[in-house]
Order: C-alpha cells, then sequence, then structure tokens
C-alpha cells in the first residue's frame, strides 16, 4: 500500500508539472506514453498466443502526429485508422493459416489506445489556455479520482460483486463510490477555474463527472478483460505498485472521448 501510495504521488506530480508546462513538453510525453501503452498491449497479445500484425498500428500513429498537427482534429484520423485496419486485414489474410482472431486483435490497439489517446491532443486546441487546462484537468481527474476512491471504498466495504467474470474485485460500492468521487471531482474543478476565468454552468461539470465516471469504469473493465484474455495481472511494471502504463491510462482514455465529443458539441465554451 505504501509503495502504491509513492507511486501515485509521483504520478500526480509528474502529471501537474506537465500540465503547468504544457505546449510540447506536454505532447511529447504524452505521445510517449501512448507509445508504451501500445506497446504493452501488443506484448500481452502476443504473449496469449496471438500474432498479432503491429506495424500498420505504429505505421498509424507515426502518420497522425504530423496530420493531427496540421489539421488538428482528431476525425480526420479515421480514414488513416481505417487504412491501418485494411492493411492489417491483408497481410493476415495472405498468411500460410490465416486467423480472424489475429486480425481483430491487431485492430483492437487502435481502437482502445491510439483513437482515444490522440482526443487527449485535441483537446489541446480547445478555445483559450483556461478550457484547455480545464478539459485536461478532467479529462484525467475524472477517471483516476475515481478510480482512487472505488478502490479505498471498495476494498473496505464492498460486498456485492460488479463484474465477476471480468474483474472479481471491483464491487457495486466501490463502483458507486467511484461515479461520486467523479463527480465531485467535477464540482471541484468548476469551483476552482471559476474563481479566475469564466466557465460553462456548473451541471455542465457535472454531468461529465458522472459520464467521464462511467467511461472512465467501462474502460478499466475492458482492460481487464483484456488481461483475463492474455492471462496476465498487469501490462507491465513500470510503476511499482500500480503495474505498466495501459493499467495507469485505460479508464483516462475513455474518460478523454467524453471530454472531446463536449468539446465539439458545446456550444458555451468560452475565448
Amino acid at each position: 500500500m505504501i509503495t502504491r501510495i509513492i507511486t501515485g504521488v509521483c504520478l500526480v506530480s509528474l502529471l501537474i508539472t506537465a500540465l503547468a508546462i504544457g505546449g510540447w513538453v506536454f505532447s511529447v510525453l504524452y505521445m510517449l506514453t501512448i507509445c508504451l501503452a501500445m506497446y504493452e498491449v501488443f506484448r500481452a497479445l502476443a504473449e496469449a498466443g496471438h500474432r498479432p500484425v503491429q506495424w500498420p498500428s505504429w505505421l498509424c500513429l507515426a502518420l497522425s502526429i504530423p496530420l493531427f498537427n496540421t489539421m488538428g482534429s482528431v476525425t480526420l484520423l479515421l480514414p488513416l485508422v481505417a487504412g491501418a485496419a485494411m492493411l492489417v486485414a491483408a497481410v493476415v489474410m495472405f498468411r500460410s493459416e490465416p486467423r480472424l482472431e489475429d486480425i481483430l486483435v491487431s485492430v483492437m490497439p487502435l481502437g482502445c489506445v491510439l483513437l482515444p489517446a490522440m482526443c487527449m491532443l485535441g483537446l489541446q486546441n480547445a478555445p483559450g489556455r483556461a478550457n484547455q487546462l480545464m478539459l485536461t484537468v478532467m479529462a484525467f481527474g475524472v477517471p483516476l479520482f475515481g478510480d482512487t476512491l472505488a478502490y479505498f471504498i471498495g476494498s473496505r466495504f464492498g460486498t456485492r460483486k460488479l463484474c465477476p467474470a471480468v474483474s472479481p474485485n471491483k464491487s457495486v460500492e466501490g463502483g458507486i463510490a467511484g461515479l461520486a468521487g467523479s463527480v465531485a471531482f467535477g464540482a471541484a474543478v468548476w469551483g476552482g477555474f471559476s474563481l479566475f476565468a469564466p466557465v460553462p454552468p456548473f451541471w455542465h461539470f457535472l454531468a461529465l463527472g458522472f459520464l467521464g465516471g462511467v467511461a472512465g469504469e467501462l474502460g478499466d473493465l475492458f482492460a481487464s478483460l483484456v488481461k483475463r484474455h492474455c492471462g496476465i495481472k498487469d501490462y507491465g511494471s513500470i510503476f511499482p505498485g500500480h503495474g505498466g502504463m495501459m493499467d495507469r491510462l485505460d479508464s483516462v482514455y475513455w474518460a478523454t472521448v467524453i471530454m472531446y465529443v463536449y468539446l465539439n458539441l458545446s456550444e458555451m465554451m468560452i475565448v
């Protein structure tokens, strides 16, 4: 437990520093986390006996960086991802022993890592530094604060299993506490940012906290399902007490999609 707490404090400190500096420093560090998360997922799938085709995904990631910097929209990456999926299918089909599951597991990191992760960079195009920082803090904080509260409440008071076939240790009590924590974090972000900048209405933050919390918990369960399929406990061991990069960012990726959709749909964002 002490190791987990110390590692968590160090990670939060690094995140705050990166957010404070922003710009290319944050973008470069974040791109490194995407590379590591994709590597961990592909490694887990390979250890499970699959033969994933990796190079189209890495090519897609490499091309997405200049494309995103030029166009500034994650939506434009969809044709690139579709092209990578077609390349994967072509490579597998021309193998001596083509297997449909190899196509599916090869494409999966594109949808569960690359696209949602790139939405984080899309948040950096929000109008005004305050909006950029606000949505980025929400994308990280809503799922991580909810996950922390779910862990402590669930381990102490949890009795009813939330999704035992996927993650036996998660409880309904922990899940509810996690959602409450996510909503509370959204309210805290509204309170903090409203002190020095105009912000959207309070209920927006409550809704984003709830939806981001739900997405984060689903992302965590999906990552657990992949780990159970691959027969591993963690994606890696880079963070003592926390596992690998994907173990830390699985919920963040899914919550980031909620924030990015909000950014594109909201007509109330201020410059």
